[in-house]
């Protein structure tokens, strides 16, 4: 089986929306819009999106720790943008191609599952629907006249292509006008089938959808915690949340030894229910003895991102008597908001002594306590 491409159009203004900004790159829960947007397709092989030609460095800010191609730009209305999209993507050869509102970042699994599979079963055009449920008017005059439901869909992306002959057709219908991209493809006489679409997967457009926007995709939070300890060694420096400390000794251990970003990784790993940094980063493998620990926080966060949701909130305590800690916090907050790509008001790192008892008191060593709260999908 071919390549899968996901190509998101982000090149509008979105100026119903709000913000004083693009609608794709304001903030929701924390992130742009597009984020959550490129993220719902990570398990494509390629994501190609379109931006317009100034938002260069919104969308860098939105692609971080995005597996996504270099951005092409847009055109003068989404019709071209979809087709400059198509144009960059031919390069790398899909054989098949979804197409995605960047305003929609409410795409579930399963949803972009169908019109795949849809796509693999032989389909040349594929698209999500939902029945029209409400009563439908036609204003006539001073009166209004029922409109019959029968037979009456609202269509939602992604729709999904096979690539070649979408490319085809929308170099053929240049110019042309087409209310979205199935309609390029009934035009260009391919055989259009249907999946069914998602409520949740809705667009935003409007001031208000942001809240209910943040409110679908809120789904349940989960709280893990995370302890962790080094005893001291010979050395002069030691690695605490990310950050290099100059010490009298150093802390031993098969990695780093950062006990911050341990226990906070065992605290993300809590919260997922997905065992803890030993089951992932066993001590006995070779490959890990000395590695840096952002690795292993990085590979925590990577595993709720892949089942759909977020880490939202980073609570490190750490436990000595030395290196006082206070002059490093601000930086070792930014270095591991940096690490988790998350902002800095999401994250915070204290530190407290046990007032000379214990083997923290004894200056035996460090050791380090988190909380963190992720939100899955409901």
């Amino acid at each position: 089986m071919g390549k899968i491409a996901a190509l998101i159009v982000a090149g509008g203004r979105g100026e119903r929306a709000g913000g004083g900004v693009a609608k794709q790159y304001r903030a929701l829960l924390g992130k742009p819009v597009l984020a959550w947007t490129m993220a719902a397709f990570r398990q494509a092989d390629l994501v190609q999106v379109v931006i317009g030609a100034a938002d260069g460095e919104a969308f860098a800010a939105a692609a971080v720790r995005q597996k996504v191609l270099p951005p092409a730009t847009g055109g003068p209305n989404r019709q071209e943008s979809v087709r400059l999209g198509l144009e960059a993507l031919s390069a790398h050869g899909p054989e098949f191609v979804l197409i995605h509102d960047a305003a929609r970042p409410l795409a579930s699994p399963a949803l972009i599952g169908r019109v795949t599979d849809a796509l693999k079963n032989g389909a040349e055009a594929v698209v999500p629907v939902l029945p029209v449920t409400d009563a439908l008017k036609r204003v006539e005059g001073d009166g209004l006249a029922a409109v019959s439901r029968d037979g009456l869909y609202r269509a939602q992306t992604p729709q999904g292509f096979r690539f070649d002959a979408i490319l085809a057709a929308h170099r053929a219908q240049r110019g042309r006008e087409a209310v979205d991209d199935i309609a390029i493809a009934e035009n260009a006489g391919m055989k259009i089938a249907t999946v069914a679409g998602d409520e949740r997967n809705m667009k935003i457009t409007a001031p208000e959808d942001f809240a209910l926007a943040e409110s679908l995709l809120n789904g349940h939070s989960r709280t893990g915690m995370g302890f962790d300890a080094h005893r001291f060694g010979p050395g002069d420096h030691v690695w605490l949340c990310g950050l290099k400390i100059p010490h009298s000794a150093g802390l031993i251990g098969h990695s780093d030894a950062d006990a911050g970003l341990h226990a906070l990784t065992d605290a993300i790993l809590g919260a997922l229910g997905d065992g803890d940094i030993g089951q992932h980063f066993p001590p006995t493998d070779e490959r890990w003895r000395g590695a840096s620990s952002d690795k292993f926080l990085k590979h925590a966060s990577d595993l709720v991102s892949q089942a759909g949701g977020s880490v939202v909130h980073c609570d490190v305590t750490l436990i000595c008597e030395a290196p006082k800690i206070g002059p490093h916090r601000e930086k070792m907050r930014a270095r591991v908001a940096e690490i988790l790509g998350l902002d800095i008001s999401r994250i915070s790192v204290k530190a407290t002594t046990t007032e000379g008892m214990g083997f923290t008191g004894r200056r035996e060593g460090i050791a380090a306590q988190a909380v963190a709260t992720i939100r899955l999908p409901a």
